[in-house]
């Protein structure tokens, strides 16, 4: 397969729609035979070829150098689970089964403080609800309990430095990708026919081919 003729687009479009469940290659593999490329059409043929055929490896990669960044920033840890609580207190499901799991919880210690953080009734006119029922998180209105986990998170993310170690982290794992995909000399199975049509598979042009 010629990966030169292969757009940017395409290989975006492939690597979102491929199965990324499939297991990393060997790290024997992936770390041997490196060669520097003798033209730009070669460098750029071979950077696709092995974002696609090492696109496991790279990710778990990246992931790898990410952990590491946040154990030298334990407090980014915490800012980083703030943040994404705070993401996920805007799905109503979880908003709801993270205020009853609670409420539970403070139940066993408290029972008058957890009946305090029972969501308000909704009035009933004629049978029906008067108004779409707001969710609430613990006995307040979801965006307070947002509005504050996310300043939190900010204020950690500020006080940790981990906003410029992420920054670092994910530049140096994105660097380490592109070195390799342009050293690493293509693998001979990206270039038989079953990778192929593997990859013509998931290509948004494939029903031209």
């Amino acid at each position: 397969m010629d990966w030169g003729n292969v757009t940017t687009e395409d290989l975006i479009e492939a690597l979102r729609e491929v199965d990324w469940s499939s297991p990393p290659r060997p790290v024997s593999e992936f770390f041997s035979r490196f060669t520097v490329p003798r033209s730009f059409a070669k460098w750029d043929s071979r950077v696709k070829c092995n974002l696609y055929y090492y696109r496991t490896n790279y990710f778990i990669m990246i992931v790898f150098i990410l952990g590491v960044g946040f154990l030298r920033r334990p407090l980014a840890i915490v800012a980083a689970l703030m943040t994404a609580l705070s993401i996920a207190f805007l799905n109503d499901s979880f908003a709801g089964t993270f205020s009853e799991k609670v409420t539970r919880t403070v139940r066993k210690f408290s029972p008058h403080l957890a009946a305090k953080m029972r969501p308000p009734l909704t009035p009933v006119i004629r049978g029906r609800p008067s108004a779409k029922r707001a969710i609430h998180i613990c006995g307040q209105p979801r965006w307070v309990i947002v509005s504050l986990s996310s300043v939190v998170g900010l204020i950690l993310w500020f006080v940790s430095c981990g906003l410029l170690t992420l920054l670092l982290a994910l530049a140096i794992g994105l660097l380490a990708t592109l070195i390799h995909a342009s050293f690493r000399t293509p693998n001979l199975k990206a270039r038989l026919n079953t990778f192929r049509e593997e990859f013509r598979a998931v290509w948004r042009n494939y029903s031209e081919l």
